[in-house]
């Protein structure tokens, strides 16, 4: 699972997207540069590369969630109980929110009692925290609440962090219980929603390695330019 950490370098403030495991390895990392840190990382790696721009420290400043599947969002109460700021989620979720005890129960792990996000995210919000700003993109099919996360940059691409909607060559799941998963629902999503972004925008999956809007929207295989999917939602 792909937890995004992003940090205003001019300012300190940093946000946790889909901070739902290993949260005792990301607290170490954010709060310290200690620990097993980051798998990828285009930000400073210690301290001293954080002093170069002016800052002693990043200030978690809210929690962010793309969906609600247990894997994204079943230690959200650890992340919570050390930096105490909002959790925004998208309230068509909450139900599946309710449930990640039960379902990380079916495969063997065991989680605290479920968060309950105080903020809500909705379609083409302009969610300002602190000094990042970014575009909710509403982007139901692999769940009911399902959203993506635009963060549009001056000096370089435009980032997406797009959950489990859209991977490197594939797109989320859409058998999974109570999630209210349809793929028609999902390519409509992907294909109204993403292809209009820029093709340089990068996407950061909940899963797998990064890609680029325009790769995905001339190859992907299930809502790309020569997929099935691709004539019905223009």
């Amino acid at each position: 699972m792909r937890c995004s950490v992003v940090t205003d370098l001019s300012t300190g403030d940093t946000i946790i997207i889909d901070g739902g495991a290993e949260a005792d390895r990301l607290i170490a990392w954010i709060d310290g540069f200690s620990g097993r840190g980051p798998d990828w990382s285009n930000g400073p790696t210690d301290q001293s590369q954080l002093a170069l721009h002016g800052i002693t420290e990043r200030k978690v400043i809210a929690l962010v969630n793309t969906h609600a599947h247990f894997d994204h969002s079943g230690e959200i109460p650890l992340l919570l109980n050390r930096y105490n700021v909002s959790w925004y989620l998208h309230e068509a979720d909450f139900y599946l929110q309710s449930l990640v005890q039960n379902s990380a129960r079916r495969y063997g792990f065991e989680l605290p009692q479920p968060a309950v996000a105080d903020k809500k995210l909705h379609d083409e919000m302009e969610l300002v925290l602190g000094s990042l700003t970014f575009t909710v993109l509403h982007t139901p099919g692999h769940t009911l609440g399902g959203c993506c996360l635009l963060l549009e940059l001056d000096d370089g691409p435009d980032q997406l962090f797009a959950g489990d909607t859209l991977f490197a060559g594939s797109v989320g799941r859409t058998d999974l219980p109570n999630s209210g998963g349809d793929f028609s629902v999902l390519s409509n999503s992907i294909i109204t929603k993403l292809w209009p972004l820029d093709a340089d925008t990068v996407v950061y999956p909940g899963h797998g390695p990064t890609t680029t809007i325009g790769v995905e929207r001339s190859t992907n295989p299930f809502v790309g330019s020569s997929s099935p999917a691709s004539g019905k939602y223009r």
